[in-house]
């Protein structure tokens, strides 16, 4: 089983979303956890301030440091005292005792399928969702990693946390009810996207008219033409997705 921890300022912000679709039968067959921690309880005035201006002037305010480390301090003892399933032997067994923190950050390293099929190994990810202009840069000194999802900013990391969740839990053995399903989609090969699928039925017309067609080889049942057509069929990106 994988632990997910969400810190965040707002620890209800995706409960509809994981609480839907496969995340939400994984969660109920115990194969992944997904917990939040609000950043608010780690704060010591009246207010629950979490943020502050920016040094040297600028637009915006930044999550600041204290309770960022605060919260990892309780997490981090948290997992220490964790035991390990006793089926998690191995090399899996040695990644899952570690614990692998990750920053939410516009400048970090895009998120790759590669990446997703890394972090399945662990055992507990902690994800730091950033708000407003980010986090104090000081925040990085207790990351392994700064990931983007994609080269654009959003509000916040929470969504670039749910992407994460997502990718990862699905190559969870038993979240996804077909292993070939994720050994064989987009990106399971290094920069390469999926063929085509079709289902029925094999004739579609438009009310315009217009006939679409299931593509003869898939019809054929035979196994060559139709592996050979996929084959074809598939992309091989000529620069990283």
């Amino acid at each position: 089983m994988i632990n997910f921890k969400l810190i965040t300022i707002f620890p209800n912000i995706l409960d509809s979303y994981f609480s839907q679709t496969i995340l939400a039968r994984a969660q109920k067959n115990k194969l992944i956890k997904i917990d939040y921690l609000n950043l608010r309880g780690f704060t010591t005035d009246k207010h629950k301030t979490v943020d502050d201006k920016i040094y040297g002037g600028g637009a915006g305010m930044l999550l600041k440091i204290e309770p960022i480390y605060k919260a990892l301090r309780a997490l981090k003892s948290k997992i220490k005292n964790q035991k390990l399933p006793a089926s998690t032997r191995g090399a899996h067994r040695r990644e899952a005792g570690k614990l692998r923190i990750i920053l939410l950050a516009a400048n970090g390293k895009q998120f790759e399928q590669s990446d997703a099929k890394r972090l399945s190994k662990y055992q507990n990810l902690i994800f730091i969702c950033g708000r407003y202009e980010g986090v104090d840069a000081r925040v990085e000194k207790f990351v392994d990693e700064k990931i983007s999802i994609g080269p654009y900013v959003l509000a916040g990391g929470e969504l670039g946390a749910a992407v994460m969740v997502e990718a990862i839990s699905r190559l969870i053995p038993g979240v996804v009810g077909k292993i070939a399903s994720v050994q064989e989609e987009s990106f399971s090969q290094k920069n390469i996207l999926e063929h085509p699928h079709y289902t029925r039925p094999e004739l579609f017309i438009t009310k315009e008219g217009k006939k679409l067609r299931v593509p003869k080889a898939l019809l054929s049942g035979h196994h060559g033409k139709i592996g050979a057509w996929r084959q074809v069929k598939s992309k091989k990106l000529t620069t990283k997705p």
